[in-house]
């Protein structure tokens, strides 16, 4: 009777256990959520060495998918530690204005640019890359703009078009039609080209 309590037990138990599971959807593309990450960069600029470390870990994926999208394979490797190197040694300046992995990203298209620039060659543009002479506040701005789409099209715009993803891969995150992927991130598109028209005009 005490065997087969415990094997009642060890079923529940079993049962149970997928309930516990963190669900890394509902975070970023590698399972960890803005939030999380613009804190682990603020505590790393306070000199948290630990902080620093998970910030790396944390980012590290997006990055390389984000330089592989616009480099030949070979050189990946080393302008995804250029990145980070750029980064930490200036992370005492990063203020949280905008999330830290766009903050990252806008480091990154920097550093793909001046590889390229280096070569006398023009890098892949991605939608959201803007011009080499505008400011990262400004490069802050428009990815505001991309935060502030609906979830769901902004989840399938950051995929697809700032960090790589083909809709094929897109559609598997996200799970969903692979033609749903692509209405969202048309809608996406439509939805940024209407906010900053309507950005330009409070300017002006």
């Amino acid at each position: 009777m005490h065997s087969e309590t415990n094997m009642g037990n060890r079923s529940r138990a079993g049962a149970a256990a997928p309930h516990h599971r963190p669900d890394r959807r509902r975070a970023g593309p590698s399972g960890h959520d803005d939030p999380t990450t613009t804190a682990l960069a603020l505590a790393a600029g306070d000199g948290d060495l630990r902080a620093a470390e998970s910030f790396v870990q944390a980012t590290r994926a997006d990055v390389r998918r984000f330089i592989a999208s616009r480099t030949p394979d070979r050189m990946v490797d080393d302008l995804t530690q250029d990145t980070f190197l750029r980064a930490l040694s200036g992370i005492r300046g990063f203020q949280g204005r905008c999330p830290a992995r766009s903050w990252l990203l806008a480091i990154a298209r920097r550093v793909v640019a001046d590889h390229y620039r280096c070569r006398g060659q023009e890098p892949v543009a991605s939608e959201v890359d803007v011009a080499s002479g505008v400011t990262l506040d400004e490069e802050c701005t428009l990815r505001e703009l991309v935060d502030g789409l609906a979830p769901e099209r902004r989840q399938a715009f950051q995929l697809t078009r700032v960090l790589g993803y083909t809709y094929a891969e897109a559609a598997s995150v996200l799970r969903c039609p692979m033609g749903t992927v692509r209405s969202r991130v048309a809608r996406a598109r439509s939805d940024l080209a209407d906010a900053i028209v309507g950005s330009d005009r409070a300017d002006g």
